[in-house]
C-alpha cells in the first residue's frame, strides 16, 4: 500500500473514528430520557415485527455495545443488553431499525437481496486484496515472475470496485430500515413528537458511519484507478 493510499486510509479513520464518537455521545444522551411509553427495546421489536405479521423472526439480546444488527440467515434481531432493556428513545430508534431489517427481508427488498448476495463476494475481494498487498510488500521477489505490477493493480482495483459497491448498495439498505423504523413508532404511537425526533437525530448520526465508509471506498477505489491509468500513459 503506498503511502498516498496510507494518507487516505488514516484520513477517513480519523473521520470514521469522529462520526463514531459522535454516534456514542448522541445515545448516551438519549438513553439517559425514558420513553413516556416505558416500552423496552426487546418489547418494542417484538411489537414491531408482529405489527408486520412477522411471527418467525427471534429477537435476542447479544453482548457488546452498539452491536444491534439484523441477521438474515437465522432470522434474529440481535439487540445490544442496552439497548434490549433499554426504555429511551436511543433503544427505540435502534430495535425498530434493525426490525426494519427483518420487515425487508419478509417483503423481499431488491436492494437488501442484492447486499446479502453482494456478501461472499465482498469477504473473498477482502481475503485477496489482503493476500496481494502482502505480496507486494514482503513478497514481491517470489512473485514477480507470477504476476506483474499492472495485474496486482487490476486485482486491487477490482476488489475496491466490489467494496465501494457494497458500501453503496448499503446506503439505500440502512435508509430505508430507518424510514420504516420511523414511520413505524410514529404511526403506532410509541413515541412522543420529542421522543420522534430524538430517535430520527440517532438514526441519521448511525447512517453517517455508512456515508464516510461508501465515501472511503470510492476515494481508494479512484486512487487506485488513477495510478492505474497514469502507468498506461
Amino acid at each position: 500500500m503506498g503511502m498516498g493510499a496510507l494518507v487516505i486510509t488514516g484520513f477517513f479513520m480519523l473521520v470514521g473514528w469522529i462520526v463514531s464518537s459522535r454516534l456514542k455521545n448522541k445515545f448516551k444522551k438519549y438513553s439517559e430520557i425514558r420513553l413516556t411509553k416505558d416500552l423496552t427495546g426487546g418489547e418494542i421489536a417484538r411489537l414491531m415485527l408482529a405489527d408486520n405479521g412477522i411471527n418467525d423472526v427471534k429477537v435476542i439480546s447479544v453482548e457488546g455495545q452498539l452491536t444491534d444488527h439484523y441477521n438474515p440467515a437465522d432470522k434474529t434481531v440481535n439487540l445490544s443488553h442496552d439497548v434490549y432493556n433499554g426504555r429511551n428513545a436511543a433503544a427505540t430508534a435502534v430495535a425498530a431499525h434493525e426490525c426494519g431489517h427483518a420487515v425487508q427481508h419478509a417483503k423481499a427488498y431488491s436492494m437488501l437481496q442484492f447486499r446479502s448476495a453482494m456478501v461472499p463476494i465482498q469477504n473473498i475481494s477482502a481475503k485477496v486484496i489482503n493476500m496481494v498487498f502482502l505480496a507486494m510488500m514482503f513478497g514481491s521477489f517470489l512473485f514477480r515472475g507470477l504476476f506483474s505490477y499492472d495485474f496486482a493493480l487490476m486485482v486491487i482495483i477490482a476488489c475496491y470496485g466490489v467494496f465501494a459497491l457494497f458500501a453503496l448498495v448499503t446506503l439505500p439498505v440502512e435508509f430505508d430500515a430507518s424510514k420504516r423504523a420511523l414511520a413505524w413508532i410514529e404511526n403506532r404511537g410509541i413515541v412522543t413528537r420529542q421522543e420522534h425526533d430524538m430517535a430520527k437525530d440517532a438514526l441519521n448520526s448511525a447512517a453517517m458511519t455508512y456515508v464516510v465508509a461508501a465515501i472511503g471506498a470510492i476515494t481508494m477505489l479512484l486512487y487506485y484507478v488513477m495510478i492505474f491509468l497514469g502507468r498506461r500513459d
